[in-house]
């Protein structure tokens, strides 16, 4: 997709959300003053925040709406400000290891740069437990005129309920992997054949499939979740085997993540020896490295039991007889189910492969 595209039409850049498009597309002539986005992870919610703030400012602003939404698209507005967790949430923070959550009512209070609007987008908002969460509750209720905010989440947790009350929700549904695929060939990162490869990858997140699109050994990691019913026998040794290879190839695949960690402390080190600092972030860094470490091998094991429920799927459609292939399929379901409480990843797998049975 070329800048041009983008500009002529900014809400092309928000793949496969019709519905959350057009709701945006009409608020955006008489917004109000608070906006939920709430979806998973990858499926647009940041770049649709800074389309929806782009629009805003270039109905403000009709002759500088060119540049407004050139700007927004990339989130490098003036008057665009977002704020993401440092560490694993949103903070309250103390006098001595500031938060975000004061940053953030100090930057809403705070006049617009350029224009008549400032738009806040706070990411990750579900984050936030209930003491921060409920000191940002009187603000998005009744911000400055000339501030609006845009809250982007996962989910509600329960203590978020009455800020959902005071927003415009505006729901982001998981991507798919034809809508992911389409999206590659049209940005020319990849062909047709590969794009599809990595569309069933990347879990319905844009984000992660970029990133794959340049990653050669995706296919051999796919093989290998695929060809696993092959190679059970039925005994312990296979199941170990299957276990250490699988989780080998997903040490291999993250090395590059690893090493642009690596990449970012020594930054950080080279900057507090230049201005005579020491510990300036480097503990926010450090657990934002190890939250993106956690997050991409999670992504990795989806994506491989996906793969594998698959192999089990055309199993049955090919007219399987037996019942062990369609259990499989629900054990496969409850293993990604438990992802979600960061579980023992060798232990997860040899206790699901020891109750698959073998196709081959």
């Amino acid at each position: 997709m070329t800048d041009t595209n983008i500009i002529s039409d900014p809400w092309a850049a928000v793949i496969g959300q019709p519905d959350a498009v057009r709701r945006l597309q009409a608020a955006a002539a008489m917004p109000v003053h608070a906006y939920l986005f709430v979806g998973p992870r990858g499926a647009g919610k940041r770049q649709a925040a800074g389309v929806f703030g782009g629009e805003i400012l270039a109905a403000a602003d009709p002759e500088g709406a060119e540049r407004h939404r050139r700007l927004a698209g990339q989130l490098i507005h003036p008057d665009i400000v977002v704020f993401s967790p440092s560490g694993n949430a949103l903070r309250l923070g103390s006098a001595t290891d500031p938060g975000e959550i004061p940053a953030i009512v100090k930057e809403a209070s705070r006049s617009p740069t350029e224009g008549t609007r400032k738009i806040v987008v706070v990411d990750q908002f579900q984050t936030a437990e209930a003491g921060p969460a409920s000191a940002l509750l009187k603000l998005v209720e009744e911000p400055p005129e000339s501030t609006l905010f845009v809250l982007l989440a996962a989910d509600v947790p329960p203590h978020q309920v009455t800020i959902e009350s005071r927003c415009t929700r505006v729901d982001f549904a998981a991507l798919g992997a034809d809508d992911i695929a389409a999206a590659l060939v049209a940005e020319g990162l990849t062909d047709p054949d590969r794009a599809a490869v990595v569309g069933a990858a990347a879990n319905g997140d844009l984000d992660r499939a970029r990133v794959l699109v340049l990653d050669e050994r995706l296919a051999g990691r796919r093989d290998a979740w695929w060809s696993v019913p092959d190679r059970l026998d039925g005994t312990g040794a296979a199941v170990g085997a299957l276990v250490e290879e699988l989780r080998t190839m997903i040490d291999d695949a993250s090395s590059a993540r690893v090493a642009r960690h690596d990449e970012e402390l020594v930054a950080l080190e080279e900057r507090e020896e230049q201005m005579g600092t020491r510990g300036s972030g480097r503990r926010e860094m450090e657990t934002r490295h190890k939250r993106e470490l956690r997050q991409y091998r999670t992504d990795e094991l989806m994506f491989g039991l996906a793969t594998l429920a698959r192999r089990y799927r055309e199993a049955v459609a090919g007219g399987d007889p037996r019942q062990g292939p369609l259990d499989a399929i629900g054990r496969i379901r409850d293993a990604s189910d438990a992802l979600i409480r960061n579980p023992s990843e060798a232990l997860l797998l040899q206790s699901l492969f020891v109750r698959l049975p073998p196709l081959g």
